[in-house]
């Protein structure tokens, strides 16, 4: 009876830690997004990938997840380039990206 109540629980963790990733990947994705608009060049593939999850604090020192998201971007259309994209907990933290040429 316990073992059960136990594997539920587990279970039930780990769907709300999968449910609660998908919010912020899509926060993220969103954030993108605009970004790219913004600084006028065509996100690729409008996707991004986990990179990676670790605790960092926040600014009231309250520990969060930190992901980082990996993008490709281009500002010609024919070179690919490579962003990154931090998140702590839902809220962006930093996008960055390769140097890139334009067209003027």
């Amino acid at each position: 009876m316990l073992d059960d109540l136990i594997l539920i629980a587990l279970l039930l963790s780990a769907c709300l830690y999968w449910f609660s990733g998908q919010r912020v990947k899509e926060a993220a994705l969103k954030a993108v997004q605009t970004h790219c608009l913004e600084l006028d060049v065509q996100m690729l593939d409008e996707y991004v990938a986990l990179a990676g999850i670790r605790l960092k604090r926040d600014r009231t020192g309250k520990m969060q997840l930190q992901r980082t998201f990996r993008f490709e971007f281009s500002s010609t259309g024919n070179e690919r380039y490579n962003g990154v994209c931090m998140m702590l907990g839902r809220r962006v933290e930093s996008i960055q990206m390769e140097p890139y040429r334009f067209d003027s």
